[in-house]
């Protein structure tokens, strides 16, 4: 008589679905690095396709040394706030359309990004096609 069972537990363990596994997360983890950080990519700005199309809307150009214009009128940065939201005063859907020069500070650009911010305009950074 025999008494042992036919099926017989195999002590191996198969690491192929953990490999798979871990695959998986080093690829996901890559992806989400990659979109916390965007500070970590070196970005050239001035040069994109495609056009945009708004209307109700004013030019705010800054030139390389920092001299700002709106539309044709020249401004000062003390001036500047008032002189957008008096040409876009009662305007459905205001829009600043930002024209800064490649050389020109940072800085400059992200105080007109700062009054659209504060006053609740969309603004639209104009770049030259390719």
């Amino acid at each position: 008589m025999n008494l042992r069972g036919r099926n017989k537990v195999s002590p191996e363990f198969s690491m192929s679905s953990m490999t798979d596994i871990v695959f998986l997360l080093l690829v996901f983890f890559i992806i989400t690095s990659s979109s916390v950080t965007p500070e970590a990519l070196d970005l050239v700005l001035p040069n994109a396709g495609g056009k945009t199309q708004t209307q109700g809307k004013v030019t705010v150009s800054i030139s390389k040394d920092g001299d700002f214009a709106v539309n044709t009128d020249k401004a000062t940065e003390e001036n500047l706030e008032s002189k957008i939201l008096e040409i876009l005063d009662g305007t459905e859907k205001p829009t600043i359309m930002l024209r800064s020069d490649k050389d020109a500070a940072v800085s400059y650009s992200v105080r007109v990004m700062d009054i659209a911010n504060r006053n609740k305009i969309q603004i639209v950074l104009a770049v030259k096609n390719k």
